[in-house]
C-alpha cells in the first residue's frame, strides 16, 4: 500500500510553501494584524491567480475539480505560515453551493470565488455556543416575497469582508441555509477580541432581515445534513492547519536547540530538550496521518469518513496546542516574547482549537459513531 503524495500533490504542497515563503512572511502577517481588513487584497488575488480559490470547485464553473486532500495539503502550508485570511471559509461555503446551490446560485457565486471576485463567511454558531445543527435558534420567518432571518451569530469569521454569508436558520420545515447579503437591511456587526491577531470575528445580531426565496440553499428543512457535512470538512480543514502550525514550531524548536549554546554545546545535546523535541515530532506524525486519512475518507465517502474528520479535529487540537507549546519551552524566555514569530503559530493552533467543532463535540460524535 503506498501512503504517499502523487507528483501532482508534492508539486501543489511545495509550490504554496515557496509561495508563502515569499508573499506572506511574518513580518507581513505581522502588518497585516494591524490593518483594518486584516487580510490582504492583492495576496487574496494572487491565489486566485494560482487556482487555490478554485482547487476544489467543478471545473465547469471554473475550478479544478479536486478533493479534500489536496486542499488539506494547502490548509497545511496556510497554516505553516499562519496566513491571515478568509480562504478556508470561502472554500468552504463554495464547496456547500457547489454540492446544494441551484443552476443559478453556482453560476453567480462559484465563478467569484474561483476568480477571487468574492469572500464568503459562514455562521455556525447561535447564542448558545452549541455546535449541534439541532441547536440553531436563529429563525427564519416566511414573507410574501421569501424570509425574514432574526437571531444571533456568535464568532463569524472574516464576516466584515464577505460578499456573501452561509446563514443557517430554522424555518417551519427544519433548519435551512440561506445566502445571505452581508449589507442587507437588519444586519449588525459587534467586532470581538480573538487570541489570534491574524483571525478576524464578530457576532452578527440578524433582525427581520429580507432574503429573497431564491437566496435559500437546498430544500427546505434539509438543513441539517449540509450542515454536518460541512462541519465534517472544516474540522479536517482546521486540523490541517493546526498542523501546519505544529510542523513551523518543530523545525522552529530543533533548528533553535541546534544553535542555542549552554555550558559550552548546543542545548539539542541535552537529553530533556532531545526528548521533548522526540516528543514533538511523534504528536506532529501522528497528526499528519490522521489529517490524511481525513482527508483521503472524506473524499471517498468512506463508511467512516464522520467519524475520521472528528477524530483528526479533536487528536490535533490536542497535539497542536502541546507541540507549540514545548516549542516555546526549548526556546525558554525569548520563546514568548512578542517580537519572536513562535507565538503567532502557538496562537493560530489555539484558535482554531474551537473553531468547527471544539474537542469536546467532537469526541461526542466519535462516542456516537463507536456505540451506534
Amino acid at each position: 500500500m503506498d501512503f504517499s503524495f502523487t507528483p501532482d500533490q508534492t508539486l501543489l504542497k511545495n509550490s504554496a510553501r515557496s509561495f508563502l515563503d515569499e508573499h506572506c512572511k511574518p513580518a507581513t502577517v505581522r502588518l497585516l494584524w494591524d490593518d483594518p481588513r486584516g487580510e490582504s487584497p492583492a495576496l487574496w488575488k494572487e491565489m486566485a491567480q494560482l487556482g487555490w480559490l478554485g482547487l476544489s470547485l467543478p471545473e465547469a464553473h471554473g475550478g479544478s475539480g479536486l478533493g479534500m486532500v489536496e486542499t488539506a495539503l494547502l490548509l497545511e502550508e496556510l497554516g505553516r505560515a499562519a496566513y491571515p485570511g478568509p480562504l478556508w471559509p470561502t472554500m468552504l461555503v463554495a464547496s456547500a453551493i457547489a454540492s446544494h446551490g441551484t443552476d443559478e446560485q453556482k453560476k453567480r457565486w462559484l465563478p467569484a470565488v474561483a476568480s477571487g471576485d468574492a469572500r464568503a463567511a459562514v455562521t455556525l454558531l447561535d447564542s448558545d455556543l452549541d455546535w449541534n445543527p439541532d441547536a440553531v435558534s436563529t429563525r427564519a420567518d416566511k414573507t410574501p416575497t421569501g424570509w425574514q432571518l432574526s437571531g444571533l451569530k456568535r464568532y463569524v469569521a472574516w464576516g466584515h469582508v464577505a460578499d456573501v454569508l452561509l446563514v443557517p436558520a430554522r424555518a417551519p420545515e427544519g433548519v435551512s441555509l440561506f445566502l445571505v447579503d452581508p449589507s442587507a437591511a437588519g444586519i449588525g456587526w459587534t467586532p470581538m477580541m480573538n487570541m489570534d491577531p491574524g483571525t478576524r470575528l464578530a457576532d452578527l445580531k440578524l433582525d427581520r432581515v429580507p432574503v429573497c426565496g431564491e437566496d435559500r440553499l437546498g430544500a427546505p428543512g434539509a438543513g441539517t445534513p449540509a450542515l454536518l457535512s460541512l462541519l465534517r470538512r472544516g474540522a479536517a480543514g482546521a486540523a490541517a492547519e493546526m498542523l501546519g502550525a505544529s510542523r513551523r514550531c518543530l523545525d522552529m524548536a530543533v533548528g533553535y536547540a541546534k544553535v542555542r549554546e549552554a555550558f559550552g554545546q548546543p542545548i539539542g545535546s541535552f537529553q530533556a530538550i532531545r526528548h521533548k523535541c522526540s516528543d514533538m515530532l511523534l504528536e506532529t506524525e501522528n497528526s499528519h496521518a490522521a489529517v490524511y486519512y481525513a482527508a483521503w475518507a472524506l473524499d471517498a465517502g468512506a463508511e467512516d469518513a464522520a467519524t475520521a474528520a472528528s477524530i483528526a479535529k479533536s487528536y490535533v487540537g490536542d497535539a497542536a496546542r502541546k507541540v507549540c507549546g514545548e516549542a516555546i519551552q526549548v526556546h525558554g524566555g525569548i520563546g514568548f516574547t512578542w517580537e519572536y514569530d513562535l507565538h503567532m503559530y502557538f496562537k493560530r493552533a489555539k484558535a482554531l482549537e474551537a473553531q468547527y467543532g471544539d474537542a469536546e463535540y467532537h469526541r461526542e460524535l466519535i462516542l456516537r459513531h463507536v456505540a451506534a
